[in-house]
């Protein structure tokens, strides 16, 4: 895998901030950081102990004394080196084997002009002349123009760098995810329609292989980055779905961003995730056992998001795990037991099919009502209010992805409606 585009999509125009802020890593926010990488630094922890003790068993872990002893023979050795070329090195007036030479001696016909000290300073009454200018006196050097009295427009790389970083309200913003040797990150493109000009404006990492993206412009409650004095009521956000089970919300506002605004899930209980084996190789292959679902978050691929633009804190997400479910990006993350750090649960969970949810996405005119489409070939439409009674079709082909507001993309036509 070289270079994959795996999903796009658009910003609303005229959304996002004209002069996005840098990343600023507070207190808060180092607190939250380290909550989050706690179970990544003990792995490696764990990993880096076991390397040294095979290394050292490997005899490769060579310590103490024995370093200690090559580092003195080492100095040892370098001592008893002598550079041939140092008594070839004299300096004037000490004495040589060859005899010094006489500067008066006239050696050519040249030495009239003594080139030797051409490139010599004139001292005239204790100061040195400096060629053209030796008649200016009072000439004052400053080596930064800031501190120049008679420079009055002063340079700032500041406002240099704040004026590439512009985003026009006439810009057009699209949001690619994007891996390349294995690491998955986001570029922010803008698209200047006056000149005809794309370009990556940003980019932020991520932690695996994206599979689904959704803009929207409700800010996260644990949105704790570029506080403004008054309420924010709108934003500018992405909701990420990769191959782990949570969710990452990333402000497109912020340039170098380190960790994302919100996750909902629980990184405490899935990022190790283990698959369940599938046999031992040596007789048939078992089916693959399905790992045991939760109601308050994924706990396999996020494979389909969709932003509920009415009730604008409503979030929908579909997994691999066989599961709808709806999140709440209102409530705050709430601390779990055992100082396992915080975490973001569903607020419902819907087990509509029997097989990977591939997709799922509001009715603008329904706001309640949800579409899902699965690899069991089925799609459902149900109340999110009351998922039991709801209808469904028989495809004949799986669900691939959602297009437009709306709209799903099967591979095949409903063969026959009922209930769900």
């Amino acid at each position: 895998m070289s270079n994959l585009i795996s999903c796009v999509t658009w910003v609303k125009r005229g959304v996002a901030s004209q002069h996005p802020q840098k990343y600023v890593l507070d207190e808060k926010e180092l607190g939250r950081v380290r909550a989050l990488a706690r179970i990544e630094l003990e792995d490696a922890q764990v990993e880096l102990d076991r390397a040294h003790k095979a290394a050292m068993k490997m005899g490769k872990g060579a310590e103490g004394e024995e370093a200690d002893d090559d580092d003195s023979d080492r100095d040892e050795d370098e001592d008893q080196w002598v550079d041939e070329e140092d008594d070839s090195m004299v300096v004037d007036g000490e004495e040589s084997g060859k005899p010094a030479r006489d500067p008066s001696a006239k050696t050519d016909d040249l030495s009239q002009y003594n080139l030797d000290d051409y490139d010599d300073d004139e001292v005239e009454d204790g100061m040195y002349s400096f060629g053209p200018f030796s008649n200016i006196k009072g000439l004052t050097f400053y080596r930064d123009n800031a501190e120049d009295p008679y420079v009055t427009i002063k340079e700032d790389p500041e406002d240099d760098e704040r004026e590439e970083l512009e985003i026009l309200p006439t810009d057009n913003l699209i949001v690619t995810a994007k891996t390349e040797d294995e690491v998955s990150q986001l570029e922010i493109y803008v698209y200047d329609e006056s000149q005809e000009n794309l370009y990556v404006h940003h980019d932020l990492m991520l932690p695996n292989f994206p599979l689904c993206l959704e803009w929207l412009d409700f800010p996260p409650a644990s949105s704790s980055t570029m506080q403004t004095d008054g309420p924010q009521i709108f934003g500018n956000y992405i909701a990420v779905g990769t191959m782990d089970p949570e969710i990452e919300i990333w402000s497109l506002d912020v340039i170098e961003g380190m960790y994302p605004d919100m996750i909902l899930g629980r990184p405490d209980k899935t990022a190790a995730h283990v698959p369940v084996p599938a046999g031992t190789g040596k007789k048939k292959r078992k089916k693959v056992k399905h790992r045991p679902t939760s109601t308050a978050h994924h706990v396999d691929a996020v494979l389909g998001l969709s932003w509920n633009r009415t009730h604008r804190h409503m979030l929908a997400s579909a997994s691999a795990d066989r599961t709808v479910k709806l999140w709440d990006l209102s409530r705050a993350p709430v601390a779990e037991e055992e100082g396992a750090g915080e975490s973001v649960p569903a607020i419902r969970s819907f087990d509509v099919h029997k097989d990977k949810v591939q997709a799922v996405q509001w009715n603008e005119k329904e706001p309640t009502v949800l579409l899902s489409g699965s690899y069991d070939r089925t799609v459902r439409i149900f109340d999110s209010r009351a998922p039991d009674t709801g209808v469904g079709a028989v495809l004949g082909a799986d669900v691939e992805n959602r297009g437009p507001p709306g709209l799903m993309k099967t591979a095949g036509f409903p063969r026959k409606w009922s209930r769900a």
